[in-house]
């Protein structure tokens, strides 16, 4: 028996070169987010270096539970202080708490962190989020404890 029988592979360089090229294109691709995939503080600093500013807790709070003119707050379903469950305002779902210290599995997902930032905001602001509205939510919400 030949060594070339041994391997068939190599009679066929396109699909080995593809697979190559596959492994290499997923070793230079970004991972998506997964669940845990961050920490609050880390998405706390994100934010605060995408505002270029500190975060301060209390506009955090105060922005937390103000309605801004509109119907509901961040309150409204996540409750004041968001250490316990809360209830969706209109469809009465439960939600868990929203402060880390009480739930630590809270804002330990980057997609879904932007995506709750995004909704809420539109929901609640009428408009998206700052980074340093985000810092300042996330710097009140990591204060908090049960």
């Amino acid at each position: 028996m030949s060594p070339i029988s041994l391997r068939p592979w190599s009679r066929a360089p396109g699909p080995v070169l593809a697979a190559l090229a596959c492994c290499a294109w997923l070793m230079t691709t970004p991972a998506p987010s997964l669940a845990g995939d961050t920490t609050p503080a880390a998405e706390l600093a994100r934010f605060q270096a995408e505002a270029g500013a500190p975060a301060d807790a209390a506009r955090g709070q105060r922005l937390f539970t103000q309605t801004h003119g509109r119907e509901w707050s961040c309150a409204s379903c996540h409750g004041e202080p968001p250490t316990r469950a809360g209830r969706h305002a209109s469809t009465g779902k439960s939600i868990a708490p929203l402060a880390p210290a009480a739930n630590p599995e809270a804002l330990t997902e980057r997609a879904r962190l932007d995506k709750w930032f995004r909704r809420n905001c539109g929901e609640v602001l009428g408009r998206a989020c700052t980074a340093a509205e985000k810092a300042d939510v996330l710097a009140y919400l990591t204060r908090l404890r049960p």
